[in-house]
């Protein structure tokens, strides 16, 4: 199973009220584990990037002004994502900015049921508690001493390892279940029955005696008293 994970940096929050992309970053994983390839672009946003956006993710106007534009990238992002799923954390935001970027150049968007949230994934299974890429990090064990700042590609590759473990970690990857359409392999040879004859119950004349004198020593066994009412 062939996913795309991706993260997404940009100017503000509303790309309808004018905020555009700055960065992408996306990690293939096949089967819930990276595989090595990766896409990453910083993009100029034809526009005046804000501080605030600037105090998140540290890429100011200056910074982005000689990099390509959406447009020149669009092709080869595209290309790469294929007809994977798309992985994000928080995926409505991330799917907004792209969908918004690629209709303006007149490519179909992609379906929300195509892009699977692990923000969403992280707060069924843990209701109630900090859910952010940075706790889930911290929950996990994953190192993330280098997110100083937010960054595309960095925070994918993060994500990468959170949503392994959200999927129930490196032992997804041991194949203990059959694959769709896959026969499931027996993996217990069937037992041999033998037959074996019934145990005698009838005591023997010795049992009975010693139970006699086992009875004698009881006060009023009711062994005995059952045999008297037989009588």
């Amino acid at each position: 199973m062939r996913e795309i994970i991706f993260d997404t940096e940009t100017t503000g929050f509303d790309p309808y009220a004018g905020d555009r992309l700055v960065e992408i970053g996306c990690v293939e994983v096949i089967d819930y584990l990276p595989t090595g390839n990766t896409f990453h672009k910083y993009i100029n946003p034809e526009r005046e990037v804000p501080e605030a956006a600037v105090n998140v993710h540290g890429l100011t106007t200056e910074f982005l002004k000689d990099y390509p534009v959406f447009a020149e990238v669009v092709a080869e992002f595209r290309d790469f994502v294929g007809e994977a799923r798309l992985v994000a954390h928080n995926a409505e935001f991330d799917m907004k900015f792209i969908n918004w970027e690629m209709e303006q150049l007149g490519f179909p968007a992609y379906p929300m049921s195509r892009a699977v949230d692990t923000l969403a994934i992280a707060r069924r299974k843990f209701p109630g508690a900090p859910n952010t890429l940075d706790a889930l990090c911290k929950r996990f064990n994953i190192d993330n001493s280098n997110r100083v700042k937010h960054g595309a590609l960095l925070d994918a590759e993060l994500l990468a390892e959170v949503y392994l473990e959200l999927m129930g970690g490196r032992q997804t990857g041991f194949a203990l279940s059959p694959a769709p359409g896959e026969t499931p392999v027996e993996t217990t040879a069937p037992r041999e029955k033998k037959f074996r004859p019934p145990r005698p119950h009838v005591p023997s004349p010795e049992e009975i005696e010693r139970h006699r004198e086992f009875l004698t020593q009881l006060n009023d066994p009711l062994w005995l008293r059952e045999q008297k009412a037989a009588d």
